[in-house]
């Protein structure tokens, strides 16, 4: 089992009061807390290593070009993807999807074609593909979920035709916290020959991602779900895909010749990283990804879970409470209603006791309106979060309702 008092001394924003209570942090979901090394590492780029990569031949340029490259072999390690180069550095998951949308868009969708997603979906793997659907005259279809936020199996295979060219799905739900069976959906879409692209933000903090095993054409990812920074993410693609895409963006490192009769674009992964990266979020990045392989995918698979059925068992002994996404195969979140109480005025309550939640749509719109409600409370759990938390969350939420 994890040492939860040594992880917890790990992160230096547990340390702090809010509203003179004990941080209770429970919206990992949306930013996990920063890991020690990754603050450190950070800052000492900033202090004595500030330099451009992949641009000068001095000490500190070639020393920064090395950090950074190094972050890509251990995000191809922490992925097994089969390339170093298959590994592309963005902003964060939300620009992985856009490139994907974009990209691959313009090379291979044509008017007719058609992109499938489910209800379930963060709007950051909905939108780009309405966008590209409309630039080329294609379509988005919706895969449904059932009453527990289940994909639909059944309904998935219906929709798989020739005119699908890319199925975009989560591996875990923000919202439901349901984990979609992504290998045997991808075999699915490979077998009309379709694409699919996995939106991986909530899956890297909380599971082990073998890309070479799902078998996945895309994966997307952010730095600072998994205790990174911010303004990092990566995206995941297949060597022969990435090659056959166009660049999303022009400038500097993504050009091979420039010249005013022609470009020519460089290889992989410099091809779609244009300008001057976030250097010092990227070599942190490493040691994000470095802390959580150190902890063990068994032992922290084993912790959530437990603390997730704990936290289930005691929400439910409250009167008119009602979890939203009751999947068997669900991890870390659970997102709720009470009747006759506002989730927003149930999470300002929350706040002022020290416990830190996330109330809204959680940018799932339409899965909102399948539910038919139009906001949850979600408490959202990670390796350092433990039954005293939840116990505390108890204890804030019974107080707030008998003030409401």
């Amino acid at each position: 089992m994890l040492e939860l008092a040594q992880i917890r001394s790990d992160f230096p924003a547990l340390s702090q009061k809010v509203h003179g209570k004990d941080l209770v942090y429970l919206d990992s979901a949306a930013s996990a807390l920063k890991a020690a090394p990754v603050i450190k590492a950070l800052h000492q780029h900033y202090k004595k290593e500030t330099a451009n990569v992949h641009r000068g031949v001095h000490f500190l340029s070639e020393q920064g070009t090395r950090k950074y490259e190094a972050t890509r072999l251990a995000v191809q390690r922490f992925i097994n993807a089969k390339h170093d180069h298959e590994v592309i550095f963005t902003k964060g998951t939300t620009d992985s999807l856009n490139l994907v949308a974009f990209s691959f868009g313009e090379k291979f969708i044509a008017p007719g074609d058609e992109i499938l997603i489910s209800t379930m979906e963060h709007h950051s793997n909905i939108v780009p593909w309405q966008l590209m659907a409309e630039r080329r005259g294609a379509l988005v279809k919706e895969i449904p979920i059932n009453d527990a936020g289940e994909i639909d199996l059944e309904a998935y295979k219906k929709l798989l035709n020739p005119k699908v060219k890319l199925v975009s799905l989560c591996h875990i739900s923000n919202t439901l916290g349901t984990i979609n069976p992504i290998k045997e959906m991808t075999t699915m879409a490979h077998e009309i020959g379709a694409k699919f692209c996995v939106d991986a933000a909530q899956s890297a903090p909380h599971m082990k991602i073998d890309v070479q095993d799902l078998d996945c054409d895309f994966l997307a990812f952010s730095g600072h779900k998994i205790y990174g920074p911010t303004g990092v993410g990566i995206l995941y693609g297949k060597e022969e895909l990435l090659n056959q895409m166009p660049p999303y963006q022009g400038g500097g490192a993504m050009i091979e010749k420039v010249s005013f009769t022609g470009t020519t674009y460089n290889h992989l992964p410099e091809k779609f990283e244009a300008g001057t990266p976030a250097i010092a979020e990227v070599i942190a990045l490493k040691d994000a990804v470095e802390y959580i392989e150190s902890l063990g995918w068994d032992d922290i698979h084993q912790q959530e879970q437990e603390l997730l059925e704990y936290a289930t068992k005691k929400l439910l002994e409250i009167e008119g409470l009602k979890i939203i996404g009751t999947a068997k195969e669900k991890t870390s979140v659970i997102s709720f209603v009470i009747k006759d109480v506002h989730p927003h005025d149930l999470g300002t309550l929350l706040d002022q006791q020290g416990v830190a939640v996330r109330t809204g749509h959680h940018c799932t719109q339409p899965l909102m309106e399948r539910f038919n409600v139009n906001a949850t409370v979600r408490a959202s759990f990670s390796v350092y979060n433990n039954k005293e938390d939840v116990d505390a969350l108890m204890a804030a939420l019974n107080k707030s309702l008998k003030l409401l």
